[in-house]
């Protein structure tokens, strides 16, 4: 099934919990000169412009990105916001205006160094068309296959030190097992990467499935964050952003916790976040 698309749901408050995760987890890997892969697993199209029909069908991005780049100007007293929102405004065609938002395969080459490399995949047929579009820096690749293979096969990586991200669209319930499986296959190939899931919260509960699984495989260190609109109820559809950290730099639990204080208002009254250890040392 490759019916998703990403572009209707672009720059939604689960992407700024997802990307702001990912920044600054890259921000701090590049603090050291030694190279680092990244690798993402779905990348989708790589910079989404916000007046696309598909986006603006659902205007998705208005309950998101857009409430914290109105308020950006007062938003600077926090490093972390401050620097993603920065990001967010070099990926704009006009200073000042907020015409695209930039998806997970632009985040990762925005800052990529000369030793660096990034693998990005994706499946989808024409969202690989689009991606095709995307200029990218020399180490970086794309590739048209399944993500949570392809990311298997290639490890163990040329650099030191890998990163990767992890963001399926859950179409099939399968999906949260096979996330599940290639997390604990990585971590035997490559004990010390840094990997990134993103799921969903969904009335069905389905990511518990996913928790589990990374929880039954043993591994030592992961931090778990979660970014909730609404309290769980019988709606349909998302109502909140969860993301797994495996191997977490030091320090992101209090830099994502910071950021998030001023962002939760932002995105409504009953907006919550909320972090742990979810397998401790």
């Amino acid at each position: 099934m490759l019916s998703y698309q990403h572009a209707y749901h672009a720059g939604n408050f689960a992407d700024v919990h997802k990307h702001l995760t990912l920044y600054a987890v890259q921000q701090h890997m590049l603090r050291k000169k030694t190279p680092v892969t990244f690798i993402d697993t779905h990348a989708g199209r790589g910079l989404y412009p916000l007046a696309a029909e598909e986006t603006r069908r659902l205007d998705e991005y208005r309950q998101g990105v857009l409430p914290l780049w109105q308020q950006r100007a007062r938003l600077t007293a926090d490093p972390l916001l401050a620097a993603w929102l920065a990001a967010v405004s070099r990926a704009q065609e006009a200073e000042g205006r907020l015409s695209h938002y930039p998806g997970s395969p632009w985040w990762l080459i925005e800052a990529l160094r000369e030793a660096d490399r990034a693998l990005l995949f994706e499946l989808h047929p024409g969202e690989h068309d689009h991606l095709a579009e995307l200029p990218l820096p020399p180490g970086a690749r794309r590739l048209h296959g399944d993500g949570l293979s392809g990311l298997v096969q290639r490890l163990p990586v040329v650099t030191p030190r890998l990163c990767v991200l992890i963001d399926p669209s859950y179409e099939r319930k399968t999906e949260y097992r096979e996330v599940a499986e290639t997390v604990l296959a990585v971590m035997r190939k490559v004990r010390h990467a840094v990997v990134l899931v993103w799921y969903p919260l969904l009335p069905a509960a389905r990511h518990l499935e996913l928790l589990e699984g990374i929880r039954d495989g043993g591994l030592r260190k992961v931090w778990r964050s979660e970014l909730t609109l609404r309290e769980p109820d019988e709606q349909r559809g998302m109502f909140g952003s969860g993301m797994l950290v495996v191997n977490p730099p030091w320090g992101l639990d209090e830099a994502l916790a910071a950021a998030m204080v001023h962002i939760a208002p932002l995105l409504g009254d009953a907006c919550r976040y909320r972090a742990d250890w979810w397998v401790e040392e």
